[in-house]
């Protein structure tokens, strides 16, 4: 297995490096829309179709509509704003659990919320590519929260006893959690004195990446979630030894948007 991890880690990571950091405009979403519809093709199984037609239609959809979205920019806040109410709900569902899956609203109501998951990320990529430091903003989202996953595994194996959401994800710890959060913190506080960011803008910095790394961890447990319900371990095998692409993008898909609105917030970018 860590074999089979190793190989097609090394086969996707020069892909992924130079689809994410060296494509721009139309080029750029287009492969960020193909990773987002391998996505909703895995999503659908999630969703409880497990035909290859009616995976390959809904991941048609979410293609079509990416498309649409990139014709018309002006769309781009509101898709920023259903997305961040989504991740709010997504919350409260994800702390409700079992009970809550009575509001998913069937396998219908499922799609949608696939839709809410995909569209919304793949949004804040093309703005992050066409604001100052386009793919330093990419690197920051991804290095808090790849940091907070790995400071969350080291912690949560050393300290953790409180499980966070035990119906969810039971390996999952509040120690891990507070380890995850804490390792991003600092490395956006060492960025931020690199920087030489005054007072302000570095507790905001700091505030802002908290918000990231927690909402990161709601994406992850929502996708165990609909996993766990669905009764299946891994979203699909497209990547030998790492499960699905959704696998390996879930902490994103909500950490994605989330920066994104707080950078349009603070004036970062315009919509």
């Amino acid at each position: 297995m860590l074999k089979q991890r190793i190989i097609t880690a090394l086969v996707l990571l020069p892909i992924a490096l130079g689809g994410f950091f060296l494509l721009d405009g139309g080029a750029f979403a287009l492969f960020i829309g193909l990773v987002v519809s391998l996505g909703g093709w895995e999503w659908a199984r999630l969703a409880g179709f497990d035909a290859q037609s009616a995976r390959v239609g809904y991941a048609a959809l979410v293609a079509a509509l990416l498309f649409g979205l990139y014709q018309v920019p002006a769309l781009a806040p509101w898709v920023l704003a259903v997305g961040i109410l989504w991740w709010l709900a997504a919350t409260l569902l994800v702390l409700g659990y079992p009970g809550s899956s009575r509001y998913w609203g069937g396998s219908a109501g499922k799609l949608a919320i696939g839709l809410l998951i995909l569209l919304p990320a793949w949004q804040g990529l093309v703005l992050f590519k066409q604001w100052p430091l386009a793919n330093w903003l990419i690197l920051a989202v991804m290095v808090l929260v790849w940091a907070a996953d790995i400071g969350a595994y080291f912690s949560g194996k050393a300290f953790g006893k409180r499980k966070l959401a035990p119906a969810v994800s039971p390996g999952k710890s509040w120690e891990g959690l507070i380890g995850g959060l804490c390792t991003s913190l600092l490395i956006t506080l060492g960025v931020g004195i690199f920087r030489g960011w005054d007072g302000g803008v570095l507790l905001a910095g700091l505030l802002g990446a908290a918000l990231v790394v927690l909402i990161s961890v709601v994406g992850d447990l929502t996708e165990s979630m609909f996993k766990r319900q669905s009764g299946i371990k891994d979203s699909s095998n497209l990547l030998p030894g790492h499960g699905g692409v959704l696998d390996r993008i879930d902490s994103l898909t909500a950490a994605i948007p989330m920066f994104a609105a707080l950078l349009w917030v603070a004036g970062w970018g315009s919509l």
